[in-house]
C-alpha cells in the first residue's frame, strides 16, 4: 500500500506536470469504478495537489472569464484521494491513456493531455467536495509537532496496549506510516516488533529534545556517496524516526513518479530490513507481515506461521512497495512439497497397478481351466471344473435329441 512518502511524491508529481496547464470539463470516470462521479462544469481550470499522511487532495480552481457572471461561476472543488493498495497518478497523451485509469482530467489544449488516477486493484477511492478525514491524526512528515503531541497525550488510550508494530499502523496516531516504514523504523532502533507500544513510548516528551530551531527537513538529512539518505541524530527516539525516515524516502525521489527515472533501484538500495535477505518475518494479529531481526518480543502471536519468502520482481505498472510481492516465484519449500507429492502419487499408482495385473493373470488361468478341450474326457475332481463339461455335454445331448 502506498504510504506517506508515496502520496507526497504523488502530489509533487501532479504539481510539476500540471504547472501552466489549463484543463477543461467534463471529468470522466471509468464505467467499472464504483466511486462517485465528479460533476465539475468549467471551461477552463487549473489543478493543484497537496498531501497529508495517506491522503492526497486535488484542488480544481476555475479560471474566470470576463463573460462569466459572478453568480454563475463554478466554485473551486477539492477531491480527496486515498490510494488503497495500488493507486497513483499519470500524466499522458490522450491516446496513451493507461489501462486502469478510473478518473481522467483532460487538458484544454490540442492534442489533449490527460491527468489520470490509475488503480489496477480498485481499492482506492476519491471523494468530491472532500476534506481530510477527521479520524486521521496529524501528518508524520509535515505536522511533526502536532503529531508528536497527539501521540504523547493519548498514551493512556487502550490502543497502546497492543504491540508497537501494530500501533504504528494506526492512522489515528501515525498518519502516513505503513508496512515498510514500520519495519525500517523499528529495525534502526533495535526495538522488537511485539513489545507493548506503551512501554516503548512512555517517558517521551511532547517536545523533541533533538530538534533545533532550523528546519528538520533541511538539517537532519544528509546525502551519502552510495545514494543513501540517513538520519544525523544518533539519539533520536521512535517518534522522531517516524518523522525523519519517511522524509528520507521523499528525498530519494523517483518511486515511479519521476518521468526521467521511473524505477525503484534507489529505494531498494535504501531498504535495510523490509524484504531484505537474512531478516525474519511474522504475521501480526491483523494478518500483516512484519519484517524484523532477532527476537520478535513477548507479545508475538503464539500460533503464527512465517509467510513464505518470495522473490521480488520489478513491475512497471506497480507503484506500491507492498504490491511488488505480486510478481513472485515459488519458494524452495513449496517445490520440495510438490516433489514429495509427485513421488507419493507415483508410488500409489504403481501399487494400484500390481493387483490389476494379478487379477488379469488369475482370470486368464481360470479361463483355461474352465474351458476343457473336446477330446479331454478324463474325470475331474474339482466341483467347478466338473460343472463345465457336464453342462456342455448336456447341451450336446439335447441337440442330438432334436
Amino acid at each position: 500500500m502506498p504510504e506517506g512518502p508515496e502520496l507526497h511524491l504523488a502530489s509533487l508529481f501532479v504539481n510539476k506536470m500540471c504547472e501552466g496547464v489549463l484543463f477543461s470539463s467534463p471529468v470522466r470516470k471509468s464505467q467499472v469504478s464504483k466511486n462517485p462521479d465528479v460533476t465539475f462544469a468549467c471551461e477552463a481550470y487549473r489543478i493543484n495537489a497537496a498531501s497529508r499522511g495517506k491522503e492526497v487532495k486535488l484542488t480544481l480552481t476555475p479560471i474566470k472569464s470576463d463573460d462569466t457572471k459572478a453568480e454563475e461561476a463554478q466554485q473551486p472543488m477539492d477531491i480527496v484521494f486515498r490510494f488503497g493498495m495500488s493507486g497513483f497518478f499519470r500524466f499522458t497523451a490522450e491516446d496513451e491513456l493507461p489501462k486502469h485509469a478510473h478518473l481522467c482530467f483532460y487538458s484544454k489544449e490540442k492534442p489533449r493531455k490527460v491527468l489520470s488516477y490509475v488503480d489496477a486493484r480498485r481499492f482506492g477511492s476519491w471523494q468530491p467536495h472532500g476534506t481530510w478525514q477527521a479520524d486521521r491524526g496529524p501528518c508524520i512528515m509535515f505536522e511533526y509537532n502536532s503529531f508528536r503531541e497527539n501521540v504523547v497525550s493519548h498514551l493512556s488510550d487502550r490502543a497502546f496496549d497492543r504491540p508497537i508494530c501494530e500501533v504504528l499502523l494506526n492512522q489515528k496516531y501515525f498518519n502516513g506510516i505503513g508496512n515498510y516504514l514500520r519495519a525500517e523504523i523499528l529495525y534502526r532502533l533495535k526495538i522488537p516488533p511485539f513489545v507493548s507500544a506503551r512501554a516503548v513510548l512512555e517517558g517521551l516528551e511532547s517536545e523533541d529534545a533533538c530538534e533545533d530551531k532550523k528546519s528538520v527537513k533541511n538539517e537532519t538529512l544528509k546525502q551519502k556517496p552510495a545514494g543513501k539518505v540517513t538520519v544525523k541524530d544518533e539519539n533520536a527516539d521512535l517518534l522522531r524516526l517516524c518523522h525523519t525516515v519517511p522524509l528520507e524516502v521523499v528525498h530519494l525521489g523517483g518511486k515511479g513518479y519521476d518521468p526521467e527515472k521511473a524505477d525503484y533501484s534507489a529505494f531498494k538500495a535504501w531498504l535495510q530490513c523490509y524484504y531484505v535477505d537474512g531478516m525474519k518475518s511474522l504475521r501480526d494479529h491483523n494478518g500483516r507481515t512484519i519484517w524484523f531481526q532477532g527476537n520478535p518480543g513477548p507479545m508475538a502471536p503464539k500460533v503464527s506461521k512465517s509467510p513464505k519468502v518470495k522473490k521480488r520482481m520489478k513491475k512497471d505498472e506497480d507503484h506500491d512497495s507492498s504490491d511488488r510481492e505480486g510478481a513472485e516465484t515459488q519458494s524452495e519449500s513449496t517445490q520440495k512439497k510438490k516433489t514429495v507429492k509427485k513421488e507419493i502419487k507415483a508410488a500409489k499408482t504403481e501399487k494400484d497397478a500390481r493387483p490389476k495385473q494379478a487379477t488379469t493373470r488369475r482370470a486368464v488361468k481360470s479361463f483355461k481351466v474352465n474351458t476343457p478341450r473336446r477330446e479331454d474326457k478324463s474325470p475331474v475332481t474339482s466341483k467347478k471344473t466338473a460343472e463345465g463339461p457336464r453342462r456342455r455335454s448336456e447341451r450336446l445331448t439335447r441337440q442330438n435329441v432334436k
